[in-house]
């Protein structure tokens, strides 16, 4: 019997952690292929970060792939050389926040562990960029043609759309359109003046990158609502919600809509006050009923809920790390951090700096000049089918189409594609945040560690169901078929 063959696309951290289950869980012999044209597996954009200052936002002791002992990246990383040359990732209480590419590297090693342990399974990490599928073959930018019996979407996130105001600025000298990209900020000087537009994550890591940087310049940080992400627990807190676990069993209460959610959980908040505990222990408990929560809404609600709390949720949801909070809140105390909610209405530009022109949230106007204006809107996951060729070549035919929400693609209760006609496709599946449009919370860990945990299971009994049935899916080259 010929060897099956599973390609993944797209080596991130949900792509790898895909592979490293899918090794752990092979009982035969099973040929995985990542397709991702970085150097290196288990980073993505969220690890591939080298910058120092840019931390995990939890403590590690929560991170870890699943299936996995309780405390495994913590452990993992106390034993390497950074834990004793980073000073700033120990906290008081013995919290690590460490560097967030060394994330990755741990992915990348458990994965290397796994294939040690099970001999049955053969990964191949392919530097390339799948573009078609074809006749029961993926089809690389470089022309390869890659056998695959079952194909895993692990796509990363879209970049961020910028708006029809920005666009004829890109080039401009002070128009930092994306931060990511390698210098995009150590040109800054001490004093240069700041604007940028967008106020949680990707906002946080560009102000500790600049702090590491020496500058002490003025910023303005603006958006809609203007909020902030909100840090995670430390010191005494910790040690209470180490000791005290909060029942809200929150999916199991018969919630109809978001509006009678919303009032139990502000309940809740003020009597978790009442006992002394921080509003984090609550949203903690809500954010492992998400799930739950989500696929019991109706259509209706889901999109109430995107439209006037999704917001607010995300900044409570996705934290940052205590050092980078720091950053932030000195910022502030000292007076060269302001932050806004103000929307863009107009942007001029000198040969070196723009001018923008704000409407706050009041309604009054607000000018302001500076010498580098940085984006961090976050991606735009509407456009996930356009952002790269083989998901452009896959809508075209109706093989993918995005979920009616507009988060990512439509999948079925087993993450299996659902094309244009409504139908499954069992050999073509998403794993990680493409799929949250149907399961809700599938942004951060554990779930998307949960997620590709689940998503290895399915494409296992897949496999498994093909050989029972002795169909072709693994004795032929064209177990995929799909519409020209």
């Amino acid at each position: 019997m010929k060897e099956p063959r599973v390609v993944i696309i797209g080596g991130g951290f949900s792509g790898t952690a895909l592979a490293v289950h899918l090794v752990r869980q092979a009982r035969s012999q099973l040929h995985i292929t990542i397709v991702e044209p970085r150097a290196t597996l288990g980073a993505g954009l969220a690890y591939s970060t080298q910058d120092p200052t840019h931390r995990i936002n939890v403590p590690a002791s929560r991170m870890q792939l699943s299936g996995m002992e309780e405390g495994d990246f913590d452990n993992w990383y106390r034993q390497q050389p950074e834990f004793y040359q980073d000073h700033h990732a120990l906290l008081s209480n013995g919290d690590v926040y460490p560097q967030r590419g060394l994330f990755g590297r741990y992915v990348r090693e458990r994965l290397i562990q796994a294939q040690i342990q099970n001999g049955l399974a053969t990964v191949v990490h392919l530097r390339d960029m799948a573009v078609q599928l074809s006749e029961g073959s993926v089809i690389t930018a470089s022309g390869k043609m890659l056998e695959a019996d079952v194909v895993v979407l692990a796509i990363s996130h879209p970049p961020p759309t910028l708006s029809r105001l920005l666009l004829p600025f890109l080039g401009h000298p002070a128009l930092v359109a994306d931060p990511w990209l390698s210098g995009a900020l150590t040109k800054a000087g001490k004093e240069t003046r700041i604007a940028i537009m967008g106020t949680s994550l990707t906002m946080a890591d560009v102000l500790a990158t600049l702090d590491s940087c020496g500058h002490t310049g003025a910023v303005l940080a603006f958006s809609r609502r203007g909020l902030l992400s909100r840090p995670n627990l430390i010191a005494s807190h910790d040690i209470a919600v180490g000791a005290f676990q909060w029942s809200g069993a929150y999916a199991d209460l018969p919630f109809h809509s978001v509006r009678q959610l919303l009032r139990h959980i502000r309940s809740d908040i003020r009597r978790a006050a009442e006992q002394g505990l921080p509003w984090q222990v609550v949203l903690n408990n809500v954010r492992a009923s998400g799930q739950a929560l989500w696929q019991k809404w109706p259509l209706v609600e889901q999109q109430r809920f995107l439209r006037h709390l999704r917001r607010f949720w995300d900044v409570h949801r996705y934290r940052i790390a205590p050092q980078v909070s720091d950053i932030i809140t000195t910022r502030q105390q000292q007076g060269n951090l302001n932050v806004i909610a103000a929307r863009l209405v107009k942007l001029e530009a000198d040969k070196e700096t723009l001018t923008l022109h704000l409407r706050l949230r009041q309604g009054r106007l607000m000018t302001i000049t500076v010498d580098k204006f940085i984006i961090t809107t976050g991606p735009a996951h509407s456009t996930l089918t356009e952002s790269q060729p083989l998901l452009q070549d896959l809508t075209r035919r109706g093989i993918i189409q995005p979920d009616v929400l507009g988060l990512g693609l439509n999948v079925d209760e087993h993450s299996h594609i659902i094309d244009h006609k409504g139908n499954s496709h069992p050999t073509l599946l998403v794993v990680g945040p493409a799929a949250r449009g149907r399961f809700g919370e599938l942004m951060g860990l554990p779930q998307v560690a949960e997620h590709a945990m689940t998503v290895a299971g399915e494409v296992l009994h897949t496999l498994r169901l093909s050989e029972l049935t002795q169909s072709s899916a693994l004795s032929s080259s064209k177990t995929l078929s799909y519409p020209d």
